[in-house]
């Protein structure tokens, strides 16, 4: 009994731990630079909800490639299409990003807030993929675009301070 306890729970992966361990952590730091900028303008998703979404598209990206080695061995008779968890990742943030969104006295609020969870997701998708340089350069013009954008839009006085962004 505990030699098949121990099996089950020492379950060997095609990926090393360090890389599966560099992944996650990866999806962590880089979520957690956009959720930090949304916690700082005090939004209702920030630092926790940009970490954890971007680790759940790690993880799921990274079971995605642990079925995929699975499943050599399987043979022909098995198929499996790895485009249906991007599909899966993007639909189910979509849905929690939606839950943002408001529409009340006539305008719309959240939207950036929820893009940027949608874009969380690809991030995490990207470090479980090990898409470094995409997930550091995806993080990086974020940050450009819902900082460096809204103090550009201060400074022209198209920023619009009551409607906010939610």
């Amino acid at each position: 009994m505990f030699e098949a306890l121990t099996e089950e729970f020492l379950f060997k992966t095609s990926m090393p731990w360090q890389a599966i361990l560099a992944r996650l952590t990866g999806a962590l730091v880089f979520c957690g630079l956009i959720g930090f900028e949304r916690e700082v303008e005090q939004r209702p998703a920030g630092l926790r909800t940009h970490m954890l979404i971007g680790l759940a598209a790690a993880v799921y990206t990274l079971m995605m490639y642990e079925l995929i080695a699975q499943m050599e061995d399987a043979g022909d008779h098995i198929r499996m299409d790895p485009i249906r968890l991007l599909e899966a990742v993007t639909s189910g943030v979509a849905f929690l990003a939606a839950g943002l969104i408001v529409f009340a006295q006539g305008q719309v609020r959240g939207l950036t807030t929820g893009a940027s969870m949608w874009l969380a997701a690809s991030v995490g998708v990207a470090c479980g993929m090990g898409l470094w340089s995409i997930a550091l350069m995806t993080t990086l013009l974020a940050l450009i675009v819902v900082r460096l954008i809204k103090l550009g839009e201060k400074k022209a006085g198209t920023y619009d301070h009551e409607k906010g962004d939610f």
